[in-house]
């Protein structure tokens, strides 16, 4: 039986860190957040829901009051990033590091998708990741101080993806801004790397992404995996937190995937959707409607 990852840190490695996460109000970004705390750091929350990024901030802060503070940010709108930025900055102090993972994915037939469909998943992952860099940035280079850039991607960044083709193509944008910008910055001391896990679950972005149990899907099966099983929250917080410290300054412009040996075995993709008909794609997106529907409700 597998036993959830131990910190191998010192609980004040991130002491003096003050780290930005978009999404922050769920999903990994909500569980992230609450290691980095519990490892000393001064931790920000954006979203696009205040009670989402309350709870999640009171979740996150965890016997530490006051460590967690939210803003809600479209992260999609530069200018009201840009804002966004100039109170954290003036209010708490320059940032040490971004965690870009705000992300909208959702599983379809690429024929069938709208314009709106994609703009909504290409803005939030790949505009919102670098207007966000950009905003933190600019800052740090004007004042002379270092930063650390972290995106979270998918291991779809190297083998593209089928049925989710807007986020294959926004986080390989941000894969390339990642190598881009490190070499770009790396003058001024600002490091930019991300990382590509393999299955992890989370409410709700989980229902989205394993809609139904017709298809073997590679992207959500644990028996696809060689190592046999999912990832868990602990071991994306440990590998986060040694890429936000001050630990290995030399790293930079490096996408690390951490999936079990998912990428090596095979493509994590969904590929494995090609074998579904249009009914059962009217039956999934009447369950994601449902899904969503609900996750508001509870949510209001």
């Amino acid at each position: 039986m597998f036993v959830p990852t131990r910190s191998p840190y010192a609980p004040d490695l991130l002491d003096g860190k003050r780290i930005l996460i978009t999404g922050g109000g769920t999903g990994l970004g909500r569980g992230v957040a609450r290691h980095l705390v519990e490892h000393g750091a001064q931790v920000h929350l954006w979203g696009r829901r205040e009670g989402v990024l309350a709870e999640a901030a009171t979740y996150a802060a965890g016997s530490r009051p006051g460590a967690v503070h939210h803003q809600t940010v479209n992260v999609r709108d530069g200018d009201l990033v840009d804002a966004a930025m100039t109170e954290l900055w003036a209010e708490y102090g320059p940032l040490t590091g971004v965690l870009n993972n705000a992300a909208a994915n959702f599983i379809a037939p690429t024929e069938s998708l709208s314009p709106r469909a994609f703009e909504a998943v290409t803005s939030t992952v790949m505009q919102g990741s670098f207007h966000t860099t950009h905003a933190a940035g600019r800052r740090w280079i004007a004042e002379g101080l270092p930063g650390s850039v972290l995106s979270t991607l998918t291991t779809w960044v190297w083998t593209g993806s089928a049925f989710v083709v807007p986020s294959a193509m926004a986080k390989a944008a941000v894969h390339a801004m990642t190598m881009s910008l490190a070499v770009e910055w790396a003058k001024y001391r600002i490091r930019l790397n991300a990382v590509a896990p393999g299955p992890i679950p989370t409410d709700y972005a989980w229902d989205v992404l394993s809609p139904t149990d017709k298809s073997a899907v590679g992207a959500t099966q644990a028996d696809q995996i060689p190592m046999g099983r999912m990832g868990i929250i602990e071991e994306l917080a440990n590998l986060t937190i040694f890429l936000l410290s001050d630990a290995c300054q030399y790293l930079t412009g490096q996408t690390i995937a951490m999936d079990g040996g998912q990428m090596l075995a095979g493509p994590g993709t969904f590929a494995g959707l090609t074998s579904l008909t249009g009914e059962d794609w009217t039956e999934i997106r009447a369950k994601s409607t449902a899904a969503t529907e609900a996750a508001r409700a509870q949510r209001a």
